[in-house]
Formats: structure tokens, C-alpha cells, sequence
């Protein structure tokens, strides 16, 4: 379920040396599934542990879930990166916006997965986001954008070169095209 390197180990265990004796680290998401899900760690000292938490044992602590969080925290991975301007723990949870889908589940739904949990996120650093309307018999993706998408100038490249080739290449032999149906009004909250 959750992946959490040798380096955030160590640095876990050197935080929990100075907790009480049997306090592990909780590992959560607030508002699963959906667009304002936000992952995050924290003590779990002993009292605080539900009956029905999922416990992860790691090299020197448990990581405790609970379990509305635990489907979001499929393939979440948390490290320990130290670079130039110093130390940082990171913790990255593909699914906690969208839970993640099998890949026998209608096209629409692992469309859907791809847009939450890879497409708006990139989409995001410039304030923007891209919605599924439908998908048409003849198998083409109807997408809106919105934010900061509507009215920007690089909508038509994001759509071909980047949109559309990614569900493409993840749906061959389902996917046939990707067409945008927003109505594009440049303003203030356009990226430029």
C-alpha cells in the first residue's frame, strides 16, 4: 500500500526516539477522493489507534491507516530528500483525489483516473483543470477545460500534443480522438 524509503525511515525512527514509547506515525488523507485531498503524516501515539486501523510494519515503527483513507493510499510513496537547500519529507499519493480503478472498469471510469490523477495535476501549476463530458460512439473523448485553461492561448497544443497523445497511447483500440467542446473566453483567470 505504501512505500516508505530506507532515508524516511531513518528519519522516522530518529523523530519517534523522542516520543513516548510506543507512538507511530499515522498516515492519512483529508477529503478523499476528491479535488481538495490532501495526504499527510503525523504522531500515533498509542491511545490514538482505532480498532479498525490498518498497521504497516516498517524497520523500528508502524505506520498506522485508517481505513477510509487506505484505498486513496494505494501506491503512495513517502521519502527523505536531501539536496542543497536542505532536508524534506515527501509524500506522494497518486489516488487520493480518485481512488484508484481496476483496469477491467468502463473506459469512462479509467479516463476519468488518468484526468484526476495525472492530467489535472499538471494542469494545475497553471491554475487550470480538464473535465470528461462524454465519450462518443465512435470513441472520441469530449473534454472542458476550465480555470485557467479557458481562454489560453496553448489550449489547442495541450489538447493535441499533450491531452490527447497520453490518453491515446494509455487507450489504444478504445480511444479514437479527444475534442475539446469549452467555450474559450480569454480574462483575468486565463493562463497567458
Amino acid at each position: 500500500m505504501i512505500t516508505i524509503s530506507d532515508a524516511a525511515q531513518a528519519h522516522f525512527v530518529k523523530l519517534l526516539a523522542d516520543q513516548p514509547e510506543g507512538t507511530h506515525i499515522r498516515v492519512f488523507v483529508i477529503s478523499p477522493g476528491t479535488s481538495q485531498a490532501e495526504c499527510g503524516v503525523s504522531y500515533c501515539p498509542p491511545d490514538a489507534v482505532e480498532s479498525d486501523d490498518i498497521e504497516i510494519e516498517f524497520t523500528g515503527f508502524n505506520a498506522m491507516v485508517d481505513e477510509k483513507s487506505a484505498p486513496f493510499l494505494e501506491d503512495a510513496t513517502i521519502d527523505f530528500v536531501t539536496d542543497q537547500l536542505g532536508s524534506q519529507l515527501t509524500l506522494k499519493a497518486p489516488n487520493a483525489k480518485m481512488r484508484k480503478v481496476s483496469g477491467d472498469a468502463p473506459l469512462v471510469e479509467r479516463i476519468e483516473y488518468v484526468i484526476q490523477s495525472e492530467i489535472n495535476p499538471q494542469l494545475a501549476g497553471h491554475g487550470g483543470n480538464i473535465m470528461l463530458v462524454e465519450i462518443t460512439k465512435e470513441g472520441v473523448a469530449v473534454l472542458q477545460f476550465g480555470g485557467g485553461c479557458n481562454g489560453c492561448s496553448q489550449v489547442d497544443i495541450t489538447l493535441k500534443d499533450g491531452i490527447e497523445k497520453q490518453l491515446l497511447d494509455m487507450f489504444p483500440g478504445e480511444l479514437t480522438g479527444v475534442r475539446d467542446v469549452t467555450d474559450h473566453q480569454h480574462g483575468e483567470h486565463s493562463y497567458a
